[in-house]
């Protein structure tokens, strides 16, 4: 009977610890499994941000080359207008300093040259002419790229503002979430607290009818026991 008792248990030990690997070994292929998607999760998040930074930047070098290529156009229309003037003036120069020096009458006959001190009147009069122009263009240009300064100002200002208006309207999402979510908790709580309330009642009430079918038995057995 001992021998067959030690057997048994021998046997008993043989199939928990038979059990117990299984179980292990379960649970050890489970936890590589969740390893394994964890890990995938990790990579696909990795790849998704990689992707968005690299849109990004991506992005980022248009908005770039988009701002050289129109500064060249600038610089380039800048330089055409320089070109157009220069030419202007030299062909006013040359127009006046190869001016005539006689003219002629009614009678065909040559007039007499101007005087030096005319010819210098005049030179100055047309420095001083060609240096208004010079300055009012400059003021145009100027002008011009304030005008386009205060533009990109603007355009980076209402993209900024774009921004921040996209993360007030995430963290309004985030608060009502919090929101819902506390509101669900309270209201748990409360149901839960209303409920505890509920069950002490009902058990007051249980023990106060058991006692007072106590109290009534007692009295009828006192009764009975006097009658008797």
């Amino acid at each position: 009977e001992g021998k067959r008792k030690n057997e048994r248990k021998r046997r008993g030990r043989k199939e928990k610890g038979r059990k117990r690997k299984k179980r292990k070994g379960r649970e050890r292929t489970r936890e590589k499994e969740e390893e394994g998607k964890r890990k995938d999760e990790r990579e696909r998040r990795g790849r998704k941000e990689k992707g968005r930074e690299s849109k990004k930047r991506k992005e980022k070098e248009k908005e770039k080359g988009k701002r050289k290529e129109k500064d060249k156009e600038l610089i380039s229309g800048k330089e055409k207008e320089k070109e157009k003037k220069e030419t202007k003036i030299g062909k006013k120069e040359k127009e006046k300093d190869n001016g005539k020096e006689k003219r002629k009458g009614k009678k065909g006959k040559e007039k007499e040259t101007k005087s030096e001190g005319e010819k210098e009147n005049e030179k100055g009069k047309r420095k001083k002419e060609e240096k208004e122009e010079q300055e009012e263009e400059e003021q145009e240009e100027e002008m011009k790229e304030k005008r386009r300064r205060k533009e990109k100002r603007r355009k980076r200002e209402g993209k900024e503002k774009e921004r921040e208006k996209k993360r007030k309207k995430e963290m309004n999402k985030e608060t009502k979430r919090e929101r819902k979510e506390m509101r669900k908790k309270r209201k748990r709580k409360e149901l839960g607290k209303r409920k505890e309330w509920e069950k002490r009642k009902n058990r007051k009430r249980k023990d106060w009818e058991r006692r007072k079918e106590w109290k009534k038995r007692k009295e009828w057995e006192k009764k009975k026991k006097w009658e008797e």
